[in-house]
């Protein structure tokens, strides 16, 4: 058998990913706000389709779904209460 041809796309995943900024920052409070504001939608979205849910598999999957949502969520709040020692306005993020 051949070698693989197969080089993969690592190199373009790091080139997308951004990096982390430097805790307790204006940056790392913005970056964390925006985290926080995904989450919350998540945690809506996985509401409502638990709502809508219909049938064993999909009120198992809606289950799952709100609980990760929901724990996401939670941890970063608390994420936010230990690293931010001045939290910025909300600016209508989670409106």
């Amino acid at each position: 058998m051949g070698k693989s041809q197969h080089t993969g796309d690592l190199a373009l995943i790091k080139t997308q990913v951004k990096p982390i900024p430097q805790v307790d920052t204006v940056e790392w409070s913005e970056h964390l706000r925006a985290e926080i504001a995904e989450a919350h939608n998540e945690w809506v979205n996985a509401n409502r389709f638990f709502n809508v849910a219909v049938g064993q598999d999909q009120i198992d999957y809606a289950i799952y779904a709100l609980i990760t949502a929901e724990k996401r969520y939670e941890m970063l709040i608390r994420i936010a209460k230990r690293t931010c020692s001045v939290w910025p306005a909300w600016r209508g993020a989670l409106q």
